[in-house]
């Protein structure tokens, strides 16, 4: 139903996530994420929406992605149902996907970057979607955006494409949260508003806004 892109950018240690699906309200749904911790993605056949703000909470425990899936997962009786992928500060990742899920399902994790998806096209779409982004040219929202366009171009989401979704976190920047919760072009009406943000004008004006890490400036 969903493909889903969690990464670390190693320049400036911004956290993203993007995520596609051919149902509505991806990002509000799947994307979750806290500067200097970890960003998640729940998703899945029957997704719990309350995985991706728990697994976080995990990581705040001091738990490793792997022990906060596990944490998340073992309690919950629907969770061959959900799938569950979350990455931390460090670049770690983890994912869980339970055996319910529609095929294709499918898993990529490596340094910097995790990915998974389910009800896919064909299997392929989540490591073409992850490797755009590893290997891609241009800053990190565009190459989370090259993530979702690659994984799209092998199929995406058996059903096609309806919403698309980036979060962006960081601690010395204002977070980046772009939704298109239903369109027959998702992913191009997802460019159209990364157009816009990253118009210089608008650029200058976030520099002056409080950050994590400067919470008083202006």
């Amino acid at each position: 139903m969903t493909f889903s892109i969690l990464a670390r950018d190693p320049d400036t240690g911004a956290l993203g996530g993007a995520a596609a699906t051919g149902n509505l309200c991806v990002g509000g749904w799947v994307l979750r994420g806290s500067a200097g911790l970890g960003v998640s993605a729940s998703q899945g056949y029957y997704p719990s929406t309350l995985w991706g703000e728990d697994v976080l909470d995990a990581l705040a425990s001091g738990l490793d992605p792997v022990g906060a899936i596990e944490r998340i997962v073992n309690p919950d009786a629907g969770r061959d149902f959900r799938q569950l992928l979350v990455l931390d500060q460090t670049g770690q990742g983890g994912v869980f996907s339970g055996s319910g899920n529609v095929p294709e399902v499918a898993e990529f994790v490596t340094s910097d970057l995790c990915a998974g998806g389910n009800m896919l096209a064909r299997n392929a779409v989540v490591e073409a979607a992850a490797e755009a982004v590893l290997k891609g040219s241009g800053g990190f929202l565009r190459r989370l955006l090259s993530g979702l366009k690659a994984g799209a171009e092998i199929g995406g989401d058996a059903r096609g494409l309806m919403s698309a979704a980036i979060l962006i976190v960081a601690e010395d920047l204002p977070p980046i949260d772009l939704r298109v919760d239903y369109d027959q072009e998702p992913l191009k009406a997802l460019e159209r508003l990364i157009d816009r943000i990253e118009d210089p004008g608008y650029v200058s004006w976030t520099k002056k806004l409080p950050t994590k890490r400067r919470p008083f400036a202006n």
